[in-house]
């Protein structure tokens, strides 16, 4: 079937990792997810092979964000290894495109971005956004099925290690998952830390700190925010929608 090894992950993330690889934890991880992919391999999404894709796309050395979302989608046709991102041929208004990412193109339209054309956030990952879910698989039909079988110890180590090795980068901390993660964030070297609701439904207006304000009027700024401090760092921006793509339109009513 589909083997399961430290050797999917690119080299550059393994020596960030360093001893890691020799504790128990990862042992566990390796045994529980080599017997999924051993007794239910075709319920498991992403393909074993989209695993690690959000750090194959995004090297150590060309993280800028970190966007930190939960376990991939388990619905069919839409995981494909990096937070909150879906394949490009998922109709914009359709039933199948999620709400979390028709409210991050809203808060792209209210920031003069522009909408996103589609839900495929491969182009943000080659720029230096790290789409980092904190399980990186989970099982067709049953959202947070694999967030127990040792995904945590995996992530926490990485986003640890990645604080404490790259000054000045920018987490996107939306929702009381992703913000779970604050004290192995606020530990690193001089970091840019936004938080706000999650996208998701009308989550989004939740919190004293909404993704969107109550009637779509203005977002919480984060794509904004993050391109002001590259610049003041002296990084290139990320351009998070391509100019000749601004003339897609996206329905804004919720």
């Amino acid at each position: 079937m589909s083997s399961f090894s430290k050797d999917d992950i690119p080299e550059d993330w393994r020596n960030l990792l360093g001893g890691y690889f020799d504790s128990a934890e990862w042992m566990q991880l390796e045994n529980n997810i080599q017997a999924v992919l051993n007794t239910d391999f075709f319920s498991v999404r992403p393909e074993p092979q989209n695993f690690f894709k959000a750090l194959v796309l995004t090297p150590v050395d060309s993280v800028k964000v970190v966007i930190i979302g939960q376990d991939p989608y388990h619905s069919p046709g839409l995981a494909q290894g990096l937070a909150f991102s879906i394949p490009a041929n998922i109709p914009v208004k359709s039933r199948e495109f999620p709400s979390s990412l028709r409210n991050i193109s809203k808060a792209l339209v209210l920031e003069g971005f522009g909408a996103l054309p589609n839900g495929d956030l491969q182009d943000w990952a080659q720029q230096g956004v790290l789409l980092l879910n904190t399980a990186l698989s989970v099982k067709l039909g049953e959202a947070g099925s694999h967030t127990k079988l040792g995904w945590q110890y995996l992530i926490d180590r990485l986003i640890s290690a990645l604080a404490m090795k790259k000054p000045s980068l920018i987490w996107m901390l939306w929702g009381g998952h992703a913000q779970s993660k604050l004290a192995l964030i606020e530990a690193g070297n001089h970091p840019l830390i936004l938080q706000s609701s999650h996208p998701s439904g009308l989550g989004v207006y939740k919190t004293d700190r909404p993704f969107l304000e109550p009637g779509g009027l203005t977002s919480c700024q984060h794509f904004t925010k993050a391109n002001e401090w590259l610049v003041g760092h002296q990084q290139k921006p990320i351009c998070w929608v391509s100019s000749n793509k601004h003339s897609a339109q996206l329905d804004l009513i919720i």
